[in-house]
């Protein structure tokens, strides 16, 4: 049985956004990026108080491509320490669900 996941990232700007997504579904590691933003995050890093702006980005992917999707937004991200993290969709329509399968099983497995 296919496992699905929504992963999530963020970057600094749109235009970062829009390659990495582009990337992403190009290489066919999810069939669908979304991205949402301005967004505001507040964080700690390097023992700051931080606020930004950021661009949220909403993947659809399969858990077995997971791994390199991963690989994939490391390898392609400004940030030092990019948020990636996964969830699994429980439930969806089954033609949607069918879909993320069809067009990340077409070359996913090839990257």
């Amino acid at each position: 049985m296919v496992e699905y996941m929504q992963a999530v990232t963020t970057v600094d700007t749109s235009r970062k956004g829009s390659d990495l997504a582009w990337s992403i579904v190009e290489k066919r590691l999810a069939a669908c990026v979304q991205i949402v933003g301005p967004i505001r995050s507040f964080c700690w890093w390097e023992g700051r108080l931080e606020e930004a702006q950021e661009w949220q980005l909403l993947m659809k992917t399969t858990a077995d491509l997971f791994p390199a999707l991963e690989e994939h937004i490391k390898a392609n991200h400004s940030y030092e320490t990019p948020e990636i993290i996964a969830t699994p969709i429980v439930a969806g329509s089954q033609e949607y669900l069918r879909w993320i399968s069809d067009e990340t099983r077409q070359s996913g497995a090839s990257q």
